[in-house]
């Protein structure tokens, strides 16, 4: 595991999934701040929210960075350059032809939608072509998707439980899928804006 990002690092991806729980909105303000058109590559994340919440995060995020952000929509393609977001109460899927889809399956650790589950189906539809990284959070989802990247070739990366706002989600990553990056942070933004910018 690296605890900082070599100079002159490269990546080529055509998405970044990222997964973040409790003290996840204030971690991705800070690692989406800053991205700008033209992007190569999209960004699919899943924040656990109450099922009942109506989410406007779509409209924070935007406001946060300067790519354009939406809820994931089923059957939509997934564009480069485009910031999503899984809607609340469902697990989101992308499909082999990179176009989303919507599960009501039951919640995976409690949550739906499930970091796991959208790492998963990342993994098959992108294979080495996937960045993705594990936040803050107070459970264990993410690990096992996190793995399932890591072993379809994609690169993987934690944020430094030492600085999560919850470290139990990071350490569970950390344990279950030996991410090649494990970084603060301004680290991890430093890793997304040179794959997404490139």
């Amino acid at each position: 595991m690296n605890r900082q990002l070599p100079d002159g690092f490269a990546f080529d991806a055509d998405a970044v999934a990222i997964g973040a729980s409790a003290g996840g909105i204030d971690a991705l303000f800070a690692l989406l701040q800053g991205l700008a058109p033209p992007a190569s590559a999209a960004i699919v994340l899943v924040l656990h929210l109450p099922e009942q919440h109506e989410s406007r995060l779509a409209q924070v995020f935007g406001n946060r960075t300067g790519l354009p952000v939406q809820e994931a929509q089923p059957h939509a393609p997934v564009q480069p350059g485009t910031v999503y977001l899984a809607p609340p109460g469902y697990h989101l899927l992308v499909e082999a032809d990179r176009t989303f889809s919507l599960s009501c399956d039951p919640p995976v650790l409690f949550s739906r939608p499930s970091i796991d589950v959208l790492f998963e189906s990342c993994a098959e539809a992108y294979g080495d072509r996937l960045l993705g990284m594990v936040l803050t959070g107070a459970n264990e989802d993410g690990g096992r998707g996190l793995a399932a990247i890591k072993a379809c070739g994609g690169l993987t990366a934690v944020q430094d439980p030492a600085e999560a706002a919850h470290a139990a989600m990071p350490d569970a990553a950390i344990r279950l899928a030996a991410p090649e990056f494990v970084l603060p942070l301004s680290g991890l933004r430093g890793l997304l804006h040179t794959v997404v910018q490139r």
